[in-house]
């Protein structure tokens, strides 16, 4: 009985190394590649359009922490219920719910992290742009730093309330998504 026990935790430790090492390989290769090609992108755009990226990379930050948060709220027995009545999505969101853990990392650290760092970069390239069309004598980085952390905390606090008490909801309309790209 013992010996089960010793080797299900070392399993869980192995489990949970190959697991860091997956989310830190992931986030460091995807951080670069969207650093790189937003900030390479970002400085050949006009203004407007510049900012509208950085909205939506704001939104989207916002948007994989609901579903972060959503997915460790989710119960399980609305989703049977569907699955038996094989209504789409439904075994994709008892799968999301099964890997709550995992998913919830990946959307709200891995994704939302990498979206904080880009509005963050974004917004440097932005003041730049601004400080130069408009001639301006001072520094307004930390208005805009300022700006975006308020805009991106602030949508998260919301979204936090709003995937909690709408968590089915929010997987069901993920899982409906992701089961497009599955298999039949």
């Amino acid at each position: 009985m013992k010996d089960k026990q010793e080797k299900k935790a070392k399993s869980a430790k192995g489990d949970s190394i190959r697991w860091f090492f997956i989310v830190f390989i992931l986030t460091f290769l995807l951080s670069m590649l969207f650093s790189y090609i937003s900030t390479t992108g970002i400085n050949s755009l006009p203004l407007v359009p510049a900012i509208i990226i950085l909205i939506v990379v704001i939104l989207v930050g916002v948007l994989f922490d609901i579903i972060g948060v959503a997915v460790t709220c989710a119960t399980e027995e609305q989703f049977h219920a569907m699955a038996s009545k094989r209504v789409r999505g439904a075994k994709t969101a008892l799968k999301l719910i099964r890997s709550a853990p995992r998913v919830s990392n990946v959307c709200a650290d891995v994704i939302g992290d990498i979206c904080g760092v880009l509005s963050g970069a974004i917004s440097a390239i932005l003041t730049l742009k601004i400080t130069a069309s408009l001639g301006l004598g001072f520094d307004i980085q930390f208005f805009m730093s300022a700006l975006v952390a308020s805009l991106t905390v602030g949508g998260k606090a919301l979204g936090k309330g709003f995937a909690k008490n709408k968590c089915n909801n929010v997987i069901g309309a993920v899982a409906k998504v992701l089961s497009i790209f599955e298999k039949n």
